[in-house]
């Protein structure tokens, strides 16, 4: 038996990056497809998991399977099934990335139906199973600088203690990160606090540009910063925080193994750094998985969980109630 009580994939866990529609049970989505008269049958293994080749296939294969998440029910449903797996993966805090242009097309009036029913699972789940959600709004940059601004007018909109921040998702390969300067203002303006993709298939570049150019206070994945030992210096004298997707960047090439992957680096260099799943149906992870892959690719315990945990609390950007609240659940006798 393991030496750590609990052994570290049953520890109290704090997750910050979740994309909404790509944590849906495929189950799920056969349902839904299924009620709608639907043929998705092109993006299923024959075991039932989703297909893709790559990472663009991926990307296409994504938009398909939310394409049956056409109402505000939908994303009921859909919420209270992401919290339900997260919860018995022992998550008791999450911070979901949500696309306004998968909930109303961008248009404000339709957001807000669709977030109050995400609203109204979260509270059930926090009720039920102790996590709680926070969102996000996201922009999805390979639909381009003008339909961002409209995710970023809904952003504003709600912004509050629910909907606690802004950033980017989408194909790096498309256009820069300073192309999204104004949605990103525009967010900030509103009180919203900031992240955004970079440093996943970009590379150091368009990490360095995300902190220069948008000011964000976190970044998703970032794991090629390791690639530029300056931008390592800076990342860790500044402060960011790294949302690090190891089981993702493995399923999708960016390094052969868990023991390649450049997180213990980083964490030793003194970047701050988390670990989430991205997608985790799509890339067969969860939590659980992520902890016991890490703790037997680099002998990590207990305490370096504890302090992972730590540093995604103190970078979660829920109020500070909210954390306090989270702090106690985190404690473990």
């Amino acid at each position: 038996m393991s030496e750590e009580q609990p052994p570290v994939a049953d520890l109290p866990k704090v997750e910050l990056h979740l994309h909404h529609e790509g944590a849906a049970p495929p189950a799920l989505i056969r349902q839904l497809a299924h009620e709608k008269k639907i043929d998705l049958r092109g993006i299923f293994k024959p075991d039932g998991s989703y297909d893709f080749r790559d990472f663009t296939h991926f990307l296409s294969i994504y938009e398909a399977a939310s394409s049956v998440l056409t109402g505000p029910e939908e994303f009921r449903r859909l919420t209270w099934a992401i919290l339900e797996q997260s919860a018995e993966n022992g998550v008791v805090y999450s911070e979901t990335f949500l696309s306004p242009d998968f909930c109303g097309g961008g248009d404000v009036a339709a957001w807000r139906d669709y977030l109050a029913a995400i609203r109204d699972a979260a509270d059930a789940a926090e009720a039920k199973l102790g996590i709680t959600l926070r969102g996000i709004v996201t922009c999805v940059r390979h639909f381009g600088p003008d339909q961002a601004k409209r995710a970023a007018r809904c952003a504003a909109e709600t912004a509050g203690d629910w909907i606690v921040g802004f950033g980017m998702g989408g194909n790096e390969g498309v256009g820069k990160q300073g192309d999204f300067g104004w949605s990103f203002d525009c967010a900030r303006e509103a009180g919203l606090r900031l992240t955004t993709h970079a440093g996943e298939f970009g590379g150091p570049d368009s990490v360095r540009d995300a902190v220069r150019l948008l000011g964000v206070e976190r970044i998703g994945h970032g794991v090629r910063a390791i690639e530029d030992a300056d931008l390592v210096h800076e990342l860790a004298d500044r402060g960011i925080t790294l949302e690090v997707c190891p089981g993702s960047n493995v399923v999708l090439g960016l390094y052969p193994s868990f023991a390649a992957h450049p997180i213990a680096r980083l964490r030793d260099a003194g970047v701050r750094v988390t670990v989430s799943t991205d997608d985790p149906p799509f890339f067969h992870t969860t939590m659980r998985r992520e902890y016991e892959m890490l703790a037997k690719a680099f002998g990590w315990g207990a305490e370096d969980f504890a302090d992972l945990n730590a540093t995604a609390l103190s970078a979660a950007f829920c109020d500070e109630d909210t954390r306090s609240r989270v702090a106690k659940r985190l404690e473990t006798s």
